[in-house]
């Protein structure tokens, strides 16, 4: 009986700390349903004192099972629920660049990358057209210096120094074309006389001609035209005063032009080779061989070029001007000398230069001599355009008829006469350099290639040629005779 008091005491003790307990989570369950629903605890019960529904479940519910209830109340708050099956299907929308078909999206790539080259392409042509005049400048010594070159090459065979190879080739190569303009400008003036009653007398049989055509032209008519270009005329003499000292302008600019240009090709001709290769140290390391091969490729097609066009245009001024001057017409060496000069722009030049011969015969001469001079002229033509230039020029320079006419329409919109005689010259050396350059790709391409295996191997194999007995038959003995003796020994 002496133990009853200390069992008692203990069992009280323990229901005091069970009831704390329970009270305990009865608050917490009350603080966790007010969080979550929005329902008042335990403290805010109502008038009556009564608890609430959820405090008295979780008082007789563990604490590890009220935390995954929360936890499953949550996740069932948080989650949407599918929509029913009678509602309609909506489709998700699709990634916007899968949307873009693969042409439009190829069009775009190239379009942009189109767009950045036109804006380059624009920027260098405004910087050229700034600085035109050093342009064209330097283009001409390239010319003359690819007309020189050979020369200068030839006589230091013969031993002589560099430096005085340059000198002599120089020299003589400015004294020649000064002679020649020379001899032009003399010609012109010596002859400009004769030309203009030349000219006189054709325009009074032109009228004649006017006069007793089929046109009903009367002479009235043909008065009020002479006096309507001499009121043109009148009028616009401030025109014509202006347009007088912009060609001093052009005078003193082509003279600049000119010195720049024997500056240069006096420089191209001693250093040139020390000139190409500082250029190709301003190349990146990566494409320097590519362009090291490319240079002498291209400077070979301009040499090529210039020697041929110049050959052609010889002979050309030669047999023309020969039917010329047998025909009497007058000024028939500088016509010859203009067909010269015109020759150097393709296709364009020839045409020019003989419709001008042919214009001088007509009003110094008449028709029927007019219509010789432009058969001579065709004859000419024709010969030089199937024979002469496939035979001279041949296929280092060969450029499409189209591709020609282009770039000489043009060079001459872009910087006239002078851009007209480049185009060609630059189109051909761009042919060449891009070729040489595809062909480099695809071979640095093949030799940086990982080597073929098994059944590549085989595919990429050499075929043999029809007739010729297989690689492996001589190797297929060996080995076999090798197997034999082999044998035989063991």
């Amino acid at each position: 009986m002496s133990k009853l008091p200390g069992w008692l005491g203990r069992l009280g003790a323990e229901l005091t700390e069970l009831g704390d307990r329970l009270e305990q989570r009865r608050d917490e369950a009350a603080g966790h349903g007010a969080g979550r629903t929005g329902l008042p605890g335990a403290g805010d019960a109502g008038p009556a004192g009564d608890v609430p529904a959820p405090a008295v479940v979780a008082a007789d519910v563990p604490a590890g099972a009220v935390h995954v209830a929360d936890e499953r109340r949550g996740a069932a708050a948080d989650h949407v629920p599918p929509p029913p099956s009678y509602a309609p299907s909506v489709a998700a929308r699709p990634d916007p660049v899968a949307a873009i078909p693969w042409g439009m999206r190829v069009a775009a790539e190239a379009g942009w990358r189109l767009l950045v080259l036109a804006g380059t392409l624009w920027v260098l042509m405004r910087v050229i057209s700034a600085v035109q005049l050093v342009v064209l400048a330097f283009v001409a010594a390239l010319l003359v210096t690819a007309m020189l070159q050979p020369t200068v090459a030839r006589l230091r065979g013969y031993g002589l120094p560099r430096g005085l190879a340059t000198a002599v080739t120089a020299v003589l190569g400015f004294v020649i074309m000064g002679l020649v303009g020379w001899f032009v400008v003399w010609q012109v003036m010596d002859n400009i006389d004769t030309l203009s009653d030349k000219v006189r007398d054709g325009i009074e049989e032109l009228k004649r001609w006017l006069l007793d055509s089929p046109f009903h032209v009367t002479e009235q008519q043909i008065n009020d035209i002479a006096k309507n270009l001499s009121d043109t005329i009148g009028t616009n003499t401030e025109q014509i005063t202006s347009a007088g000292l912009e060609g001093v302008t052009v005078m003193v600019e082509v003279l600049t032009g000119i010195l720049l240009a024997m500056f240069s090709t006096l420089f191209l001709l001693y250093d040139g080779r020390r000139i190409w290769h500082w250029v190709l140290k301003l190349v990146p390391a990566q494409a320097r061989p590519g362009v090291a091969g490319a240079g002498p490729r291209a400077w070979r097609t301009l040499t090529a070029y210039v020697r041929g066009t110049v050959i052609v245009a010889l002979i050309d001024a030669i047999f023309i001007g020969l039917g010329i001057f047998f025909l009497d017409v007058p000024m028939a060496v500088p016509l010859a000398v203009f067909i010269f000069l015109f020759a150097f722009i393709p296709l364009v030049g020839a045409v020019i230069s003989g419709a001008l011969a042919v214009v001088v015969a007509l009003v110094t001469e008449g028709v029927f001599t007019a219509l010789m001079v432009l058969a001579v002229v065709l004859a000419v033509q024709q010969i030089e355009g199937h024979v002469l230039q496939p035979f001279i020029l041949g296929r280092a320079v060969r450029v499409h008829p189209l591709a020609v006419v282009l770039s000489v329409a043009a060079g001459g919109m872009i910087a006239g006469i002078g851009g007209a005689v480049v185009a060609v010259p630059l189109v051909a050396v761009t042919n060449t350099v891009v070729g040489y350059l595809r062909t480099y790709g695809q071979e640095q391409a093949l030799r940086y290639a990982p080597s073929p295996r098994g059944a590549t191997a085989v595919d990429v194999a050499p075929t043999p040629a029809p007739g010729s007995p297989p690689e492996n038959s001589d190797r297929g003995d060996d080995v076999g005779g090798a197997g034999g003796g082999t044998k035989g020994s063991s």
